[in-house]
């Protein structure tokens, strides 16, 4: 389902259009002015990244050097994944506990 930006000559503002299908028909129109002077333009977009690539682009001093495993970035990933594959959100605790380990302290009672 794509998302068309168009700039309006009008008025200079961006709208964007939520479409169905690149094939649905659209008939712009500025959502700021309801001008029909439009012109598209290239929308920004992301671009996904594996959880090596962002440690290479993304040293810390805490993770420089170190293995996958005593990387401090990776603690509670594999919970966090086991809660992504059955569709459930961490718990506000379990979420406050693994970033508090990733800052490099543990609650009391974890160590």
């Amino acid at each position: 389902m794509p998302i068309y930006e168009y700039r309006c000559a009008g008025c200079g503002q961006v709208s964007s259009f939520f479409v169905r299908s690149i094939n649905s028909p659209l008939d712009p129109s500025c959502t700021h002015c309801g001008g029909n002077d439009l012109q598209r333009r290239m929308s920004s977009f992301a671009v996904a990244k594996t959880t090596q690539s962002v440690h290479e682009q993304y040293p810390t001093s805490a993770g420089a050097g170190q293995d996958y495993y005593s990387d401090p970035r990776n603690i509670g990933r594999q919970v966090e994944e086991s809660f992504q594959k059955r569709g459930m959100e961490v718990p506000p605790s379990v979420r406050r506990t693994i970033d508090a380990a990733r800052e490099g302290s543990l609650p009391p009672g974890i160590e």
